[in-house]
């Protein structure tokens, strides 16, 4: 075999080689298909090879593929913005285009800061976030995660900034069951400013439904209502990190429409051009941007490659075709669907402890023992087993974390374009229901499942 010289997640893991994608399926060199469970790292919410994109691309890389933003605006830019403007929930109305999520929440993150600072308060430096959460890999961003095995090796270099439990229920941090525990997981933020002080906090911030450290865990009812009154009774911004649920993915046009909610910052990334090119966005509302527009009028930040006329003309292009092909309808209508068989598939395997998630973002949590909801050890690597047999079958899901602190548990996240059809999903379902079947027996035998009480 030919000497690789790239990078790749594991550095002694041989990958298959993708050639093509078309629609929910992609194909390798060897020609094997994959129905694309996961949308790649919950990314390609259009699928693959749709001709109208990447006829938007040749022909804005014939125009021009590069403009730099503070010599140049562009049209792709500006009408991108005006579309994020008219779907953007309450007076979230301004963009700021960046290349990726990690970039979008570092940069909510910075205009959250500078917002206090225009205002006269700069002592208002911290972000309070939750553990089990996942907000970027650069060190700003990952400073607000609270996903333990990815800010293990940097610690020394991250802030201190996760502080409050994540709303759980399945595993309640509070040994609470909901309604009975009053949403103790949102008024524990209460708390937490109230020991900090709210002099010395400048925003909260939160994934409105946990993506990859939770797996696609859903908040209950009332949960970002009493969120949202504890940052406006302390004076703290609130930001929504919706850079896997934006965009349609949650059957909604943002996630935090299902708790009718709005957030002063919003981040937005992966399906905001479906996977087709780099693109994030930071979205700011009126009552943030009026201190900086009318005092240094400069947002201190920004990349190279931000609001490219390239990148922001596949934008545009994928949310019109999002809206011409009804997909966030799609997402909420088969999503209900999708969730509702994996809960049949969960009652005939009790290798699977929870099913959750909404719309197009479903969350699978592996159990040892179903009564206790006891996790496997980690050295097992259920989550691992589960992909690796999946991908055998010709299924792509995408790993999650799971457990108390959110690294001691296996799941995984289905979450396949929001293109697919009700067939396609009965394939998924019966690749994943094999997949199941098969490694349940597999640690039954090595002795690592209980199906007692």
């Amino acid at each position: 075999m030919r000497k690789s010289y790239l990078i790749k997640p594991i550095l002694d893991t041989v990958y298959p080689c993708a050639e093509y994608g078309k629609g929910i399926y992609l194909y390798d060199t060897d020609g094997k298909e994959y129905i694309d469970g996961s949308s790649g790292a919950v990314t390609a919410s259009i699928g693959h090879g749709a001709i109208e994109i990447a006829k938007v691309m040749k022909e804005q890389a014939e125009a021009v593929s590069f403009v730099y933003r503070s010599q140049f605006t562009n049209a792709p830019a500006e009408k991108l913005a005006e579309m994020l403007k008219k779907i953007a929930p309450g007076e979230i109305n301004w963009s700021f285009f960046v290349n990726s999520g990690s970039e979008a929440t570092e940069t909510a993150l910075k205009i959250a800061l500078q917002y206090w600072q225009e205002k006269g308060r700069s002592t208002k430096t911290k972000v309070i976030s939750r553990w089990m959460s996942y907000h970027g890999i650069t060190l700003g961003a990952l400073s607000m995660s609270g996903h333990i095995e990815r800010r293990e090796r940097f610690v020394q270099l991250l802030e201190d900034f996760p502080t409050v439990d994540p709303p759980y229920c399945y595993r309640c941090p509070f040994n609470q069951s909901f309604p009975d525990c009053q949403l103790m997981c949102a008024k524990e933020l209460d708390r937490a400013i109230r020991r900090i002080g709210s002099e010395h906090i400048a925003a909260f911030i939160a994934e409105p439904i946990i993506g990859a450290s939770g797996a696609a865990v859903v908040p209950p009812n009332g949960y970002y209502e009493e969120i949202r009154s504890i940052c406006d009774h302390h004076e703290i911004l609130f930001i929504a990190d919706e850079v896997m649920t934006g965009i349609g993915r949650c059957g909604k046009k943002f996630a935090i429409e299902h708790w009718k909610v709005v957030p002063d910052i919003l981040a937005l990334g992966k399906g905001i051009s479906a996977g087709y090119a780099p693109l994030a966005a930071t979205m700011i509302s009126d009552k943030v941007m009026e201190p900086i527009f009318n005092g240094s009028k400069l947002i201190m930040s920004g990349h190279t490659f931000s609001a490219n006329p390239q990148s922001t003309a596949v934008g545009v292009a994928v949310l019109e075709y999002i809206e011409k092909n009804n997909l966030i309808q799609n997402a909420e209508k088969l999503g209900r669907y999708l969730l509702e068989e994996l809960l049949r598939v969960q009652q005939k395997y009790p290798i699977i402890g929870d099913v959750r998630g909404k719309g197009m973002l479903i969350g699978v949590e592996f159990v040892s023992n179903y009564f206790n909801k006891l996790p496997f050890r980690k050295e097992v690597n259920v989550t691992r087993k589960v992909i690796r047999k999946a991908m055998e079958k010709g299924l792509l899901i995408y790993p999650a974390s799971s457990g108390v602190e959110g690294s001691s548990g296996d799941a995984v996240i289905i979450a396949p374009p929001l293109i697919i059809k009700k067939e396609e999903i009965n394939r998924l379902l019966h690749i994943f229901e094999e997949t199941v079947k098969d490694i349940q027996v597999e640690l039954q035998v090595q002795g690592h499942f209980h199906t007692a009480g």
